[in-house]
Parts: C-alpha cells; structure tokens; sequence
C-alpha cells in the first residue's frame, strides 16, 4: 500500500464574485476522485505565519512550524549545498520578476562585492547567498533587494519511507531536511513525476509536489494558472491514480496555500482537500474547489485519517 498526496502550489484563492483558477480548470480526474472521495478543508499555514510554501508543506508532512521557516536553509538542501557549522544561506529575491537578464546582473554584482560568500542563481528573480553571518549590505540595486529573514529548520521526523519528488526548491528542502528522500524532477514535466512516483518502490508515502499554479499566480497570469492545473490533471494524478488502484492505498490532492493571481499575492485562507481510496464509493459529490468546501469545518492536515474515507 502506498498514500500519495499532491501538493498543488498556490492552487487556491479568496473567493470573490467570480470563478476561482480551480473552478475554470477542467479537471476530469479531479472530479473523478471527489465524486468517490472524501473532501475536506484544512488549514495549512499555522497562525502568526505568513502564508507560503516554507510554512504550508511542513505541515502537511507533519510539522507545523510555531515560528518562521528559515528560507534559505531550505533552497541550500534542496540543491545539496552544504554549509559549514559557521555558515548560513539567505534566499534573496531581486526586484524585478520578470527580468532573467537583470537577476544575472545583480547576482554578478553580488559576488563582486561580497568575496567571502557563494552566490547562486536559482532561477528567475531569485539568488542564494551563502557564508559568514552577518550578512553585509548590498549593493545598490534600483527597487532594492529582499533577503528573506532566517527562522527555524524543519527538524528531521521523516526517514527514507517517504519520497517527495518535486523541482529543486522549498518543497523539496523542507523535505530533505524532515529526513525524507528526495527525487529532484522538473516542474515542467508531470509526466516525470508520475513516473518517478511509480518507480519509487518500498516508499509507504509519496509526496508529489506541483509549483507551477503558484508561479503563474505570482505572474499575475490567471489563463496559466487553469492551463497549470489542467495540465497536473492529465499528466500526474490521472497516472497516480491508477498507482493507487494497484496498490492500494490513498490518494490525496491539495494546495499548500493559496494565491490570488489578480495581485499575485499568497493567501492563508484554509484549502480544500479530497482525499480517495479505491474502496470508495459514495463520496461528497463535490469538486476540488474552494466553494464547494467553504461551509465545510475548518480542520488540521493530520485530522482526516484513512478510516474517514467512505467504503
């Protein structure tokens, strides 16, 4: 038997007078697995958090944090970089989402003015520092740089009976650093994930993880966002679905958190869940989507168990 989730990054948003990203999405599998499943709402982002992936996945794996997630620890383990018992790494974001060229020129400019430290590009607007603390002021960068504040590191409960399989980035940090495996596959490709996530042989848990929802809400691109969701639809829990039939086992299917891709802001509003097993066969009724759940109690990620889910 194997329980899988998918974590579907920024998938959901605040209701308002018209249709969510998951509402437009066509999502016949998703569809599939609610009308036999068991749908519920959880809340993912622990009080006084922001919401955002370093905050959201540790608890769905089991850990909710009481305090900030140290950001750049998690991009460090999920690329393997290592750090010295003096050494830190600080997630830094550049101004400018949109400019690859201008993220490359800062970072050069980084390096430049900070000898004692590495400074990695790690895709789009974002760079990774690491080295001595403190870290010393930046150059002058017009709109200036945002480093993200350090925090706590996920502590390690999870061993290598849990496989994440998900992009280099928080998600696959935080896992790296619960103790879980780690299969590092491209966002692009769902088609690797589910198959990575079939060959992930003696795993009791899979976790699957889908950032590109999240990234096209920070984009401000809603038709990118449903085509994202679709694409995950068709491409990774259509094949992970029928994993779980041969199996046995559970699958569930979930935000993280949401984001509005009208600001391109995340949101720590509880998500909606379903949660399928072949046994099923008579469940809510009710699609993935934040409406269908909104009068639904609010309850904790570790709350709904197996046992809850209809024979």
């Amino acid at each position: 038997m194997v329980d899988v989730l998918v974590i579907l990054d920024g998938a959901s948003e605040p209701l308002g007078d018209g249709p969510t990203s998951l509402e437009l999405a066509r999502t016949p599998c998703l569809d599939g697995l609610a009308r036999l499943g068991a749908a519920a709402r959880w809340r993912t982002v622990p009080d006084g958090l922001p919401p955002g992936s370093e905050h959201a996945i540790p608890t769905l794996l089991g850990w909710p944090p009481s305090a900030r997630v140290d950001r750049g620890a998690l991009e460090a383990a999920a690329r393997g970089i290592a750090l010295d018992r003096r050494e830190r790494a600080w997630r830094v974001d550049c101004p400018d989402r949109g400019s690859e060229r201008r993220a490359a020129a800062v970072a050069g400019r980084l390096a430049a003015r900070l000898p004692r430290h590495r400074v990695t590009r790690i895709g789009g607007h974002r760079l990774l520092v690491c080295g001595p603390a403190p870290l010393p002021p930046f150059p002058p960068v017009p709109g200036g740089l945002r480093a993200w504040p350090e925090g706590v590191v996920p502590p390690a409960l999870l061993d290598e009976s849990c496989v994440m399989i998900a992009a280099a980035g928080a998600a696959a940090g935080v896992a790296r650093l619960m103790g879980a495996r780690v299969v590092v596959r491209p966002d692009a490709d769902q088609r690797a994930k589910a198959a990575a996530a079939e060959a992930a042989r003696g795993a009791t848990r899979v976790v699957v993880h889908v950032g590109a929802p999240d990234e096209a809400a920070h984009d401000r691109d809603r038709a990118k966002k449903v085509r994202a969701i679709e694409r995950a639809d068709r491409e990774l829990i259509g094949p992970l679905e029928r994993l779980v039939a041969e199996r046995g086992g559970t699958l569930t299917v979930c935000p993280d958190h949401g984001c509005d891709p009208s600001t391109g802001d995340h949101d720590a509003a509880p998500v909606p869940v379903v949660r399928w097993a072949p046994a099923g066969r008579a469940g809510s009724g009710t699609r993935l989507t934040e409406r269908a759940v909104a009068g639904m109690p609010v309850t904790e990620p570790a709350v709904l168990r197996l046992e809850e889910v209809p024979a």
